[in-house]
């Protein structure tokens, strides 16, 4: 089960082409002008089940998939049971954006777990004071866009450009 806000199909702004993005509750980084508040409540929304998540996932065949929020970091067990049936069913790639770094998450053992299931990795808080209007699937400068296999494969973060995260 995750506590989830909406499940919005078709949708292009959360990674590159068509995507079905699960906008999940709960965030305790609460960043300063988050674009999102409305998803801070970990009492938000309603719980859902992999099977009604990924039937939503499944309709669309040509979206990927993206886990947002909220932050799906403070839920990874669901997420990640989430992950491993979309791999079961699909070869459809995961983004997940979190306010974590991937240095954090690769020392919690659940938030581990998701991760070795998500391509790609949007990672840190949303910094006001390093805002750029013009950056895209980001907020601000410091947040990364990650290559989360490659990272784990080389034991060090690759990150990708914008023209390689239309690849990934």
């Amino acid at each position: 089960m995750i506590r989830i806000l909406n499940i919005i199909e078709d949708t292009m702004v959360d990674g590159p082409g068509l995507r079905t993005s699960i906008y999940c509750a709960g965030c305790a980084h609460q960043c300063p002008n988050c674009h999102n508040p409305q998803t801070w409540s970990f009492q938000a929304g309603h719980a859902a089940t992999t099977q009604e998540m990924l039937s939503v996932i499944m309709a669309s065949p040509f979206a990927n998939v993206t886990f947002t929020g909220g932050d799906p970091m403070f839920q990874p067990e669901g997420f990640t049971e989430l992950a491993l049936a979309i791999h079961a069913q699909s070869d459809k790639n995961i983004w997940c954006f979190t306010g974590f770094l991937y240095e954090q998450l690769l020392q919690h053992p659940a938030r581990r777990a998701l991760l070795q299931q998500i391509d790609v990795l949007v990672d840190g808080p949303f910094l006001q004071e390093k805002h750029d209007p013009d950056l895209i699937f980001r907020g601000s400068t410091n947040q990364r866009i990650i290559d989360v296999q490659a990272s784990l494969q080389h034991d060090q973060i690759v990150t990708r450009n914008l023209e390689q995260a239309y690849i990934l």
